[in-house]
């Protein structure tokens, strides 16, 4: 009995000396919250082994070591846009009014992108009518086309832009590929992405999960590379939350349609995105493509102000939430958000509440039915500050609202993939394009307003309805934010 007490006090002194070293991991792990640090300590104590398998899963941002230093290579090579040949196009000087120079400057601290004119953009609101525009561009492609796809599915959609990048390759148009190892599992397996490689086309796995025990031990499996670029010879480039797949969206259809938004735009702006796509490329691939970047810009024409913001757990931390706080401290008038996902950090939902309780116009519209619960119960636990703080509130009824939008006293938007939350902001690789052009928010305007059409406003009143239970719940979710 002596030696079985002897064994049990051993045993359980080496449990906790591992819980220390575990939590004082956690304490120490920097670029985090005070409230990430206290939640998994709690985690920890209140669930014995249990805590510590949690954290070794999801308490780090780490894609892996090998990853993190192929990242950091590539981006080593790729040189400063603002020093090519036709760069210095006046046309190519950014016009901005003056009091929004500070946003482009946070925009450059991401990825050292200058703001850039002479852009000319479209925005399509129909998923179809986007895949069929780069389609078209895709058939007119002379030189290269380029893609990242977060999810890719074997659709009607997907299997169309298969199809044009099979015609490209086959008449001698380099095509690059690449779609992430999880949002496109089922194409990656699929005879479509052998057919392309068949056909010539040149394709890569974003993040590739292996084995996935030895892969949780190498880095997160749920980080992933969430962007959507489409940049086809070095003039014409996509940007939006459209993904490579139908609106109907079969792979979770009770929620179809997904309501997206996907912008085309021609000009400098372009060859951002191309910066981006080679990093991605060449963390995967073996393969150098600057030279892509060198060539010269052609004579450009009056346009737009625009820049690309690339973001992800190998570039600056904190980088996205600082991009959208920093709008919202911008807007005088008016700021207008459409966002399917909404877990913000303390600092975010501080500064949307500010910009409504200085009298700027601040509207959200959420959907009103989340394809994922836990990230709508989350999002409806910060519904009472924000209506108490003046911010008006709809939910979508048309659909899952999937658009990521901000625009803001009706000249600046930012568009692209990266939602309100927190994968978003630490976890995901996103892509969004921040631009200065009265006629093109315009249009981004009339988008969201069309959207408030299909949607229902909530109220104070409604919330102070709701019963405890779903407050609990609601807010038990938003309190794991930090540690998920």
């Amino acid at each position: 009995m002596a030696g079985e007490s002897l064994l049990f006090a051993l045993g359980t002194g080496l449990l906790w000396a591992v819980h220390l070293v575990f939590m004082g991991r956690a304490i120490l792990r920097p670029h985090r919250e005070p409230a990430s640090r206290v939640a998994w300590v709690v985690v920890m104590v209140a669930l014995p082994v249990v805590g510590i398998v949690a954290y070794l899963l999801l308490g780090e941002t780490n894609i892996g070591n090998a990853r993190v230093e192929r990242a950091l290579k590539a981006r080593e090579k790729l040189p400063d846009l603002e020093c090519i040949p036709g760069a210095l196009d006046p046309c190519y000087k950014p016009d901005m009014a003056a009091c929004y120079p500070h946003l482009f400057q946070m925009g450059q601290s991401v990825n050292g992108f200058p703001p850039v004119g002479g852009n000319q953009g479209w925005l399509f609101t129909d998923s179809n009518a986007g895949i069929d525009s780069i389609v078209a561009d895709i058939d007119a492609a002379k030189n290269h086309v380029h893609l990242v796809f977060y999810i890719w599915l074997r659709d009607n959609n997907g299997l169309k832009v298969a199809e044009a990048l099979k015609r490209a390759a086959r008449r001698g148009v380099t095509c690059r590929v690449m779609a992430d190892a999880l949002g496109s599992r089922a194409m990656l397996r699929s005879k479509h992405w052998r057919s392309m490689r068949e056909a010539g086309v040149r394709t890569a796995t974003a993040l590739p999960i292996g084995n996935p025990l030895l892969r949780m031990l190498r880095g997160r499996i749920d980080l992933r590379n969430h962007r959507k670029i489409v940049v086809i010879d070095n003039s014409v480039t996509y940007c939006g939350s459209q993904n490579c797949a139908d609106p109907e969206f079969r792979i979770k259809a009770r929620f179809a349609p997904w309501v997206d938004v996907l912008m085309r735009f021609e000009g400098p702006v372009a060859r951002q995105n191309q910066s981006l796509f080679a990093g991605d490329w060449m963390s995967m691939v073996d393969e150098d493509i600057t030279f892509l970047l060198r060539e010269p810009l052609p004579p450009g024409q009056p346009g737009a102000t625009a820049q690309v913001i690339g973001t992800g757990p190998t570039m600056r931390h904190s980088a996205m939430p600082e991009v959208f706080a920093n709008l919202m401290f911008a807007a005088r008038r008016e700021l207008f958000i459409t966002t399917p996902y909404y877990v913000p950090d303390e600092a975010m939902q501080a500064a949307l509440c500010a910009c409504a309780r200085r009298g700027v116009s601040t509207t959200v519209v959420f959907p009103a039915r989340n394809d994922s619960w836990v990230v709508g119960a989350a999002s409806r636990s910060y519904y009472p500050d924000l209506l108490e703080a003046g911010v008006r509130i709809y939910e979508y009824e048309g659909g899952l609202l999937h658009a990521k939008t901000l625009t803001l006293d009706g000249e600046v938007t930012l568009i692209g993939s990266a939602n309100m939350d927190r994968r978003s902001f630490e976890l995901n690789f996103e892509n969004n394009v921040l631009f200065h052009d009265a006629a093109l928010t315009a249009e981004v305007r009339r988008c969201q307003k069309a959207y408030l059409g299909r949607s229902h406003q909530v109220t104070a009143a409604q919330v102070e309805q709701w019963s405890t239970a779903r407050r609990l719940w609601g807010n038990t979710i938003a309190m794991l934010g930090p540690v998920l």
